[in-house]
């Protein structure tokens, strides 16, 4: 007898194949039958008539490693039909180092709370080798499955202590034993490496305002790293340094296949961005380029929704990218901040960084900032240009006076890229550009897109940009291959992640960013997305049924649901 059988539904495999009306059977966290018809001899039986059924989909960019160990259910993402995340992006990681470095990485970086940190360096850590961060990652109650990347911040602090890794390149002797753990690391089952060159990842704690520890490195040690993952065909994951176009030719360098194995590479990212409207067209010829003549195995990520990031006053990630804005991110507390405002120089220096145009990633476009809440409450709506309109001030000078006076109680948003529909929706159509770069869990304050993937299946039912059963693959079967992932997909023998949708209610707008008062942050406000309830008719993972209708089983967070993904050569590799 099954424990599941799952009748009438459309089934979508994950592979791109045409959707087939039938009945999918499951036993022990199994699927073990796919056909039009089933007999009707289950411990339950769900009838899907009208309903989607799809493998669960992937989340290719998560920062879930610090709340993996409070919250390991991830329910804000698996209430948006998400089965599987790949932790370990952008250099950052836990598999290895001191919990206090760790966490003075992590922090800025990923703008986490305070009360987060906190919790996480309470329960310490319980492992002192990656491979033992592995065995402590499947004994968690995980909600949805993990595929952990090893970051390279980590490895360089764990070697070299952490202000050697800020401050110096490493020793011959210092390198060979990155090489040697890494090496390890791969080999214990990690599906890869991620480095970071972006400069506005910054550390906390003693170090605050420096870049990270990937950023010290120079190209050598990449490039140390990229081969062992080459050797492997693992994925190395990289962020490179858009004020630094060197950094491009660094990693055009790394992910050549000529003369050489190709390098299964990620990218961030490929985006429409504000400042910059011819930004987008680059894309298509660059990576035509670099995976056909080339010979690279390349894959940029790219959001499928407009990048609309919430900002606290000063405080804010769109600040990292010039000086002052840095020392603004620097400060422990409102009343360092105010000393800062408080110096002419630093006003004049911060109004001179803000209108200077040279390689900035964010517009500054106050006229495209909008105040969300304000003590001025008339203000509320308006954008800063409009404010200062209204009171015949220069807007920057309006805005310089609004930051001074009302610090976090000044509440701001802005859009900086994918914005227009036809540029987003051809980058999330190329063949050579991954859907995802959520960054879920990380920046709560500031940004929510854990439903991702709906946001994509919504915009193809909308705009036919492309056949569901495509939009589907981009989301579950086709991320799965590259990563080597063993999941994403609906097949005998696959395991049961899966996910019953309403079709009909993908035709609606994709979700705003609400705030919620966050029960895993002790009540922190969250940035998150709702409205799947009306979409997502159930979450099954491991068999398991973790959502119905918006509402999260309590089981998800107790129970081991979910495990971790190894590397694995499966049919649907690409």
């Amino acid at each position: 007898m099954l424990n599941l059988l799952i009748q009438n539904g459309l089934i979508l495999d994950g592979l791109g194949s045409a959707p087939m009306r039938g009945d999918i059977g499951i036993q022990n966290g199994k699927i073990v039958a796919i056909a039009s018809s089933l007999p009707p001899n289950a411990d339950q039986i769900v009838d899907a008539s009208g309903l989607w059924v799809t493998p669960g989909f992937i989340d290719i960019h998560t920062h879930y490693d610090l709340e993996l160990e409070i919250a390991p259910g991830l329910s804000e993402s698996v209430r948006h039909g998400v089965t599987s995340v790949v932790i370990g992006n952008c250099s950052l990681s836990v598999a290895v180092g001191k919990p206090q470095m760790l966490a003075d990485i992590f922090q800025r970086v990923e703008t986490l709370s305070h009360r987060l940190i906190e919790k996480w360096l309470k329960q310490s850590v319980s492992w002192q080798t990656p491979a033992e961060y592995l065995a402590h990652l499947q004994q968690l109650p995980l909600g949805a499955n993990v595929a952990p990347l090893f970051g390279h911040s980590a490895l360089r602090a764990h070697v070299m202590g952490l202000e050697r890794s800020l401050t110096v390149q490493p020793s011959e002797t210092e390198l060979k034993t990155m090489q040697q753990i890494a090496a390890d690391v791969l080999e214990a089952g990690f599906i890869g490496i991620s480095i970071d060159m972006f400069p506005w990842h910054r550390m906390s704690g003693e170090w605050r305002g420096c870049t990270i520890p990937s950023q010290q490195a120079k190209f050598p040690e990449y490039a140390m790293l990229a081969d062992l993952c080459r050797e492997r065909d693992l994925v190395f994951q990289v962020t490179p340094n858009l004020q630094r176009l060197a950094s491009f030719l660094d990693i055009l360098r790394l992910g050549s296949g000529i003369g050489q194995k190709s390098l299964r590479l990620t990218v961030l990212s490929a985006l429409d961005a504000v400042h910059d409207r011819k930004l987008w067209r680059i894309f298509s010829p660059l990576l035509y380029f670099w995976n056909r003549l080339l010979k690279g195995n390349v894959r940029f990520q790219t959001l499928t929704e407009p990048f609309t990031i919430y900002s606290d006053g000063s405080v804010t990630p769109l600040f990292e990218e010039f000086p002052t804005g840095a020392q603004l991110n620097s400060c422990g507390s409102r009343q360092e901040r105010q000393q800062l405002w408080e110096l002419e120089t630093f006003r004049r220096q911060f109004r001179q960084e803000w209108l200077n145009n040279w390689r900035k990633s964010f517009h500054r476009q106050l006229d495209l900032m909008e105040i969300v809440r304000c003590p001025e409450t008339s203000w509320q709506g308006l954008s800063f240009a409009e404010v200062a309109a209204q009171k015949q001030q220069e807007p920057v000078d309006l805005f310089i006076e609004a930051l001074r006076k009302y610090d976090t109680d000044l509440r701001w948003v802005a859009t900086g890229a994918n914005d227009r529909l036809k540029p987003r929706l051809a980058l999330m159509q190329h063949p050579y550009i991954l859907p995802g770069f959520t960054d879920a869990g990380a920046h709560v304050r500031n940004l929510g897109y854990y439903d991702g993937a709906l946001s994509l299946l919504k915009q193809a039912v909308a705009t036919k940009f492309l056949a569901p059963e495509i939009a589907i693959a981009r989301v579950t079967g086709e991320p799965a291959g590259w990563f080597r992932l063993d999941t994403g997909v609906l097949k005998v023998g696959a395991g049961a992640d899966l996910v019953l949708l309403n079709p009909q209610a993908l035709n609606q707008p994709i979700s705003p960013q609400v705030e919620i008062s966050d029960p895993v942050l002790d009540g922190e406000p969250r940035m998150v997305k709702r409205g799947s309830e009306e979409i997502v008719e159930a979450v099954y993972i491991n068999g398991i049924r973790v959502v119905c209708r918006g509402q999260v089983s309590d089981r998800l967070g107790r129970e081991r649901l979910g495990t971790v993904l190894f590397p694995s050569f499966c049919s649907h590799s690409l």
